[in-house]
C-alpha cells in the first residue's frame, strides 16, 4: 500500500510540476496571457506541497527518483497536450529513467 501511494503522489507531483510549466510556456511563448501564467505558477506551487507528502523523508531520494518520473511524464504530456510523438529513443529513455527511479525508492534497504 506503501508503494501504491507513493507512485500515485509521484504521478499527482508530475500532473502539477509539468502541468504548470506547460501552462507557464503557454502563456508566454504561444501569448496566451498573464492568466495562463498565474495558473501556472499556482499549480507549480501546489506541486511543491505534494512532493512533502512522500512517505520516505529523505529530501534528496524523492527528488532524485522525482526527476525520472518528470522525464517519462513531460514525454506524455507532450503527446497529449501537443500532439507530440516520442521516437524509440525518447520511449527507451523514459523507461531508463522509471527504471532508475524504482531502484532509488523501492530497493529494499537495511534501515
Amino acid at each position: 500500500m506503501l508503494v501504491a501511494r507513493s507512485v500515485a503522489l509521484f504521478i499527482a507531483a508530475a500532473f502539477f510540476e509539468i502541468g504548470g510549466a506547460w501552462l507557464v510556456w503557454q502563456g508566454t511563448r504561444e501569448h496566451r496571457g498573464v492568466a495562463w501564467i498565474g495558473l501556472g505558477v499556482v499549480a507549480l506551487g501546489i506541486y511543491g506541497f505534494v512532493a512533502t507528502l512522500q512517505p520516505d523523508a529523505d529530501f534528496g531520494r524523492i527528488l532524485a527518483a522525482y526527476g525520472g518520473v518528470f522525464v517519462a511524464g513531460s514525454l506524455a504530456w507532450g503527446v497529449v497536450a501537443d500532439g507530440y510523438r516520442p521516437d524509440r529513443w525518447d520511449i527507451s529513455g523514459a523507461a531508463i529513467c522509471l527504471i532508475g527511479m524504482a531502484v532509488i525508492m523501492y530497493a529494499p534497504r537495511g534501515r
